[in-house]
């Protein structure tokens, strides 16, 4: 899952990157609302963390223009800002939820994972194709029942493919969402990648579930491999 945090306080920002990145998110984190709003219409987030005391444009003004081009990605306004006002001003400029400063992390998660299953792709708490299970509040895999131990890259990989299950993604489209902007990368990472799945989620099985579409990418499907 991809993650924008747009903050600029710099020591609240990189707490936050720091926690979503161990949680296993892909985070990308903008100083203001120029490169903010940038980011997110030009990437595609899972979830965007708002702040609303941002140089240049504000987090409202944020919003709002975001709204214009993006209804779906769930944002999560984060500020010190607490007065029933300011609540209903941004709510009804499209914020999914609001939380004002200080916060404790294990609140920031937990109200990002709520949004999580509320947005407009998959977002259940579990995602299933065939005899494959991946669980995102306890962030296991398991395949007939047998768990299966994943690195961080390995799961993000795996839920985008999952939650997206009979769709071809790219490679291109799983590096801009499996990875965050910091990584300068070439797209052959993503077979290395997939091919450290397929021996831990397909090898031991007769019914191969990670599919490759010659050309155009990799989609999980209960279909023979084309």
């Amino acid at each position: 899952m991809r993650v924008l945090v747009v903050e600029d306080e710099e020591k609240v920002s990189r707490f936050i990157v720091r926690g979503l990145t161990a949680e296993r998110f892909a985070v990308d984190a903008a100083p203001d609302g120029a490169s903010g709003l940038e980011l997110a219409t030009t990437y595609d987030y899972d979830v965007i963390i708002l702040d609303l005391l941002l140089p240049g444009i504000g987090g409202t003004e944020v919003l709002r223009r975001l709204r214009l081009t993006n209804t779906n990605v769930p944002v999560l306004v984060l500020t010190a800002r607490d007065a029933v006002a300011d609540k209903v001003e941004n709510f009804e400029a499209g914020a999914d939820d609001y939380l004002t400063k200080p916060f404790a992390f294990a609140e920031l998660l937990v109200r990002v994972k709520a949004l999580l299953r509320r947005g407009p792709v998959s977002r259940a708490s579990s995602l299933r194709v065939s005899d494959l299970e991946l669980d995102r509040l306890s962030q296991t895999v398991k395949r007939a029942g047998n768990r299966i131990d994943l690195t961080s890259k390995e799961y993000a990989l795996l839920e985008y493919l999952m939650a997206n299950a009979g769709r071809v993604l790219s490679r291109t489209m799983i590096v801009e969402h499996v990875w965050d902007q910091s990584f300068d990368g070439v797209t052959n990472i993503v077979d290395v990648y997939v091919r450290h799945l397929r021996n831990k989620v397909d090898e031991a099985h007769e019914q191969k579930l990670i599919r490759t579409v010659r050309g155009v990418g990799y989609c999980v499907g209960d279909r023979a491999e084309v």
